[in-house]
């Protein structure tokens, strides 16, 4: 058995309406009761707005929206995944994921996760890592990293002093 077969992999499964995701416990920092978040004016509709984490200000995403599902409004138990998603410049970016509910941190064995598909799923395969089968179906691999690409992450420039003085 090579070491990658014999390699244990745990991550926080959650679910977003009927579908059942997974990302590494590794990039997750904790996980807050849901709570309303500061709006941003003019940002991209994913994005909930700022949310004050331990007086840090966080992005707060919607995961529906950024998966290409339907907005939903949060429920008792809806949850705010809080990751550290590392970039490929290795600059690292913290933000709250929205989800429907966490399920269960898991532990596999990284020789269970499957190929994505390229076709049969709802949502873009180039977010997935692979999936997993579970005794109650399937769980998608998400790469947080993927999903927010540094190009996505990119603040527009500050207003110059000048401008903002008029």
């Amino acid at each position: 058995m090579t070491g990658r077969a014999m390699e244990a992999v745990q991550a926080v499964v959650f679910a977003l309406g009927s579908e059942t995701f997974a990302i590494p416990v590794t990039m997750v920092r904790e996980i807050l009761e849901h709570r309303p978040a500061s709006r941003v004016p003019e940002g991209p509709a994913w994005l909930l707005g700022l949310l004050d984490v331990r007086g840090a200000a966080v992005p707060m995403v919607d995961l529906h929206v950024r998966l290409g599902f339907p907005a939903v409004a949060p429920t008792v138990s809806s949850c705010i995944l809080v990751v550290e998603v590392k970039q490929a410049d290795e600059r690292s970016v913290t933000m709250g994921l929205v989800v429907d509910r966490v399920m269960d941190v898991v532990s596999f064995a990284a020789s269970e996760i499957g190929e994505t598909p390229e076709i049969g799923v709802r949502w873009r395969v180039e977010y997935l890592t692979g999936f997993v089968r579970r005794d109650d179906g399937f769980v998608a691999l998400l790469d947080p990293a993927r999903l927010f690409a540094a190009e996505d992450l990119a603040a527009p420039a500050p207003a110059s002093p000048v401008a903002a003085a008029a």
